[in-house]
């Protein structure tokens, strides 16, 4: 699959801006039975969630479907080594996800509640920010 990045983008290179709060989107789990729920707020490289990715993928064997609820389209410029003020922003280097506490990042189905766990928890470790196993609600 390779590392998340948008294929094509209105806005070559954005403004920083700070995301505050706590997230109102995705916060519940909606595709599978079980979810890695974020805690923290920080921004999440491409790299980062194909690390966390894979590490879930080893533990589904042939069973089970992944929901990655995260797009990484944010754009991160990067000024080189010793280029002194002016002559622009930087070109971009690699692309972000800014999560909030509350935003599911990945559900999973098909697996047995401690393997999921397993696998949530060890894909978490992966990740910057504090994360929480979560299950869906059966009402």
């Amino acid at each position: 699959m390779g590392i998340l990045m948008p294929k094509k983008v209105k806005h070559r290179k954005w403004h920083k801006a700070v995301s505050k709060g706590v997230e109102n989107r995705a916060t519940e789990i909606n595709f599978g039975s079980f979810g890695l729920k974020s805690l923290d707020t920080k921004w999440l490289t491409a790299r980062q969630l194909e690390a966390a990715r894979r590490y879930i993928i080893r533990y589904m064997k042939k069973g089970g479907k992944l929901w990655i609820r995260v797009f990484p389209d944010k754009p991160v410029t990067f000024k080189g080594a010793e280029v002194g003020m002016g002559g622009g922003k930087g070109g971009v280097d690699h692309y972000v996800y800014p999560v909030r506490p509350g935003r599911i990042i990945f559900e999973i189905d098909g697996l047995k509640e401690e393997i999921a766990k397993q696998a949530l928890e060890g894909a978490g470790n992966k990740l910057p920010i504090k994360t929480k196993f979560v299950k869906k609600d059966n009402i």
